[in-house]
């Protein structure tokens, strides 16, 4: 079994080329692929960040991402503090090796694993325990910036979609279920599909006006999409995810919708009156219109 190992957060294109060396080296020599990856996420674990820690991707989105990649299997350790105190060298010898019958191991440039991730030096010691080791080379975004999922995350949470688009590979999607809403949107013309998430740790873009793809009764659209608290329609509003969608008018509620970002317009902003937020819509479509043609 040729194996890599690590959270795989995104599976962004840094992660690529980890998967991509990983499936190569398994056709190559005749043998399976299996990535080893974690849930919860270490952080979360060992209360590092664990409060406002968001994921790229759910577990199922991650298992879907690397099938797709050619990944023959996937397996998920349950991180635990226990497994935490584990040392590189515990590690591979007792999951990769003893678990999952590893022959060849794939690290990334910069792969950390066991008790802290420092203190050894995991090629050796991969070496030493009899596994041969490949090293994928490092992702670059431009201008010398490592592709990271910390990196990808501070994007979103800027609103910065289209440079995360980039370092993922893709365009960056939020999965639910449309659930009722106060037919605000309706009311100006504007009706929405307010989303619940499916999972409820996945990052959200920060608050703001975006152009979007949507997926939902099987089929395409486009939409924009406000993220935001609506401060014009009255103070201390719950955060909500609403999709405009364009040229759509059926009934979806507790249907299962995509929706991906493309481009933020513009920040969340309070209007003067319902009258001056509907102005702005019209204006908000009108570019979200202009940027598909």
């Amino acid at each position: 079994m040729v194996v890599a190992t690590g959270f795989f957060d995104g599976v962004h294109i840094g992660h690529r080329l980890v998967i991509d060396q990983l499936v190569s080296a398994a056709r190559d020599c005749g043998d399976e692929s299996l990535v080893v990856t974690f849930w919860p996420h270490p952080r979360n674990v060992l209360q590092k960040e664990a409060a406002s820690l968001r994921f790229l991707t759910s577990l199922d989105e991650k298992r879907q991402r690397l099938a797709g990649l050619g990944v023959d299997h996937v397996e998920v350790i349950d991180f635990t503090r226990e497994f935490s105190r584990l040392s590189a060298r515990e590690y591979l010898q007792q999951y990769v090796i003893d678990r999952f019958g590893g022959t060849t191991v794939v690290f990334g440039y910069d792969n950390r694993i066991g008790h802290e991730g420092t203190g050894e030096d995991i090629i050796a010691v991969a070496k030493e325990l009899g596994l041969k080791v490949i090293v994928a080379p490092m992702a670059s975004s431009g201008a010398d910036i490592a592709v990271s999922s910390s990196w990808i995350r501070s994007m979103i949470e800027a609103g910065n979609v289209e440079m995360a688009s980039r370092m993922l590979g893709y365009d960056y999607p939020l999965l639910g279920v449309v659930v009722s809403g106060e037919r605000i949107g309706r009311a100006m013309g504007f009706p929405t599909a307010n989303m619940q998430l499916y999972e409820p740790l996945k990052l959200i873009p920060c608050n703001g006006v975006y152009l979007v793809a949507v997926h939902t009764l099987g089929r395409d659209y486009f939409g924009m999409c406000n993220i935001g608290n609506r401060p014009t329609v009255r103070e201390g509003n719950a955060r909500t995810v609403e999709t405009n969608i364009f040229d759509f008018d059926e009934d979806i509620y507790g249907l299962d919708i995509k929706v991906t970002f493309l481009k933020r317009i513009r920040p969340e902003t309070r209007f003067s009156s319902m009258e001056a937020l509907r102005e702005q819509l019209f204006k908000d479509r009108a570019v979200c219109l202009d940027l598909l043609k």
